[in-house]
């Protein structure tokens, strides 16, 4: 099916015209430029659609059910590219069912597409159908998402000048890029080309209120996004709560050392690297000492970055947050409470070996309160239906603030927060990741998503 799938795409990027980015240099180390002139999506659909497609391929990833993947170049920089995915049920092999209503996935930091959002394809150790995009598309749900282009980046890379411009704002490009690839493909046959909601995790949910951000100055039938679902993250803080104040004071020191580190030269955040390494090691050596936390066996040592992830963080904000939910004896993890220990461990070898780190010192910049970047004064035009999804383990309640910016109106917004032990036990309760890797995940937090995006 390659061929005949790559002939549809490029005619589908050919008929409407010049490369998205193409001529555009990057911007200079800490020039962050409006995103206002993506808000013409006409223009943006011709710089788009020039683009050069490198890649197209469909693969079966549970019974009637397919992944589209389409590679685009961007820009002219060798990782100037993202990656499209489709999951969808087929009518035939090769023909999506017609009919369902979309939805686009943003995936955070460390994990891609599949990694975040179709991992049990690549694992044995709980059934296939254990991943949130198969849940949707088993939903009726035509399922879309992005791989951001440092998702596309070679563990054998050693120059990272490229991402000496990549930010926030290349990312919100990124993804309205998927968001018109996904609407201009869904046009060609009977589906309509309407707007879609937008999920994003952790990071993931960042970009999606910068896009809206952005989005909020165009005519709403300009717009691409119909409603969001922000999982598990924070956007700005309110200062006037105590602990939110301390935690945007902890935020501007984050923000001091990381952008200056970047200022030195050092545009590139590897710990995907080591979180590879970890769940390689507890996977094939589990007893065998581990190189990484000494002390720990391979086992040990990713349970306790699943388990006890703030402990590990460069810039650790929150000392409860963890991806998992962990059982501890003393200070030693010694297994997981809401997660298979050995699916945990496959999804950690999923993780892309790197990041750019533009977003993640715009991110701290924003909880620090900087009233210079461009993503959210106009927070309070956004009027999109939103559903919040928190882990109390995870970022929790701090995405509450967030919400109160946003001029949707409080009957428009909606809230899920996943708690499962007392106040004080945040540090064992129900993690970032526990939010689509638990084994109860579906019936949890995936049901009520399903249920509150069958309204849109």
């Amino acid at each position: 099916m390659r061929s005949p799938i790559k002939w549809v795409v490029c005619l589908l990027l050919c008929v409407v015209g010049p490369a998205m980015a193409g001529e555009t240099p990057p911007p200079e180390p800490g020039d962050v430029s409006s995103p206002d002139a993506l808000l013409d999506v006409e223009s943006l659909a011709e710089h788009l659609t020039a683009g050069r497609l490198q890649e197209a391929s469909r693969r079966v990833v549970d019974g009637g059910i397919a992944e589209y993947s389409y590679t685009v170049r961007v820009g002219p920089g060798a990782y100037d590219v993202i990656t499209v995915h489709r999951v969808v049920t087929e009518l035939l092999p090769g023909i999506p069912r017609v009919g369902q209503k979309p939805v686009f996935l943003v995936h955070g930091d460390l994990w891609g597409f599949r990694g975040a959002f179709l991992p049990s394809v690549e694992s044995s150790a709980v059934p296939r159908e254990k991943s949130f995009a198969l849940y949707l598309a088993r939903q009726g749900r035509d399922v879309w998402g992005v791989d951001l282009r440092w998702v596309h980046v070679p563990a054998t890379t050693t120059d990272f000048t490229f991402m000496q411009g990549w930010n926030l704002e290349t990312h919100v490009q990124d993804v309205r890029a998927g968001l018109l690839l996904a609407n201009q493909v869904r046009s060609l046959g009977p589906s309509s080309g309407e707007p879609m909601p937008l999920l994003g995790w952790s990071r993931g949910a960042t970009i999606g209120y910068a896009l809206l951000n952005a989005e909020a100055k165009s005519p709403a039938n300009q717009r691409l996004v119909s409603a969001f679902v922000p999982v598990d993250m924070a956007y700005v803080f309110d200062r006037k709560d105590a602990i939110q104040k301390e935690l945007s004071k902890a935020a501007c020191d984050g923000y001091t050392m990381l952008s200056a580190l970047q200022q030195s030269g050092v545009y590139v955040e590897g710990s995907g690297q080591t979180v590879q390494g970890l769940g390689v090691l507890a996977a094939t050596e589990p007893t065998g000492p581990s190189p990484y936390l000494l002390g720990l066996t391979n086992r040990q040592a990713a349970l306790l970055a699943g388990s006890a992830t703030y402990m590990l963080q460069g810039v650790p904000l929150f000392d409860w947050y963890h991806f998992t939910g962990g059982i501890f004896s003393g200070t030693t993890p010694t297994g997981l409470t809401w997660t298979n220990e050995r699916f945990f461990f496959d999804v950690m070898r999923q993780a892309s070996p790197f990041q750019s780190s533009g977003e993640q010192v715009e991110t701290l910049a924003l909880w620090c309160g900087s009233p210079t970047l461009p993503y959210n004064d106009r927070l309070d035009k956004v009027k999109v239906p939103v559903l919040y999804v928190g882990a109390a383990g995870g970022v929790g309640e701090l995405g509450y603030a967030t919400l109160k910016q946003l001029g949707t109106k409080d009957k428009d917004i909606s809230i899920l927060h996943v708690q499962r032990l007392a106040d004080g036990e945040l540090a064992w309760d129900f993690g970032h990741a526990d939010l689509f890797l638990a084994s109860d995940a579906d019936q949890l937090v995936w049901s009520p998503i399903a249920s509150w995006l069958s309204k849109y």
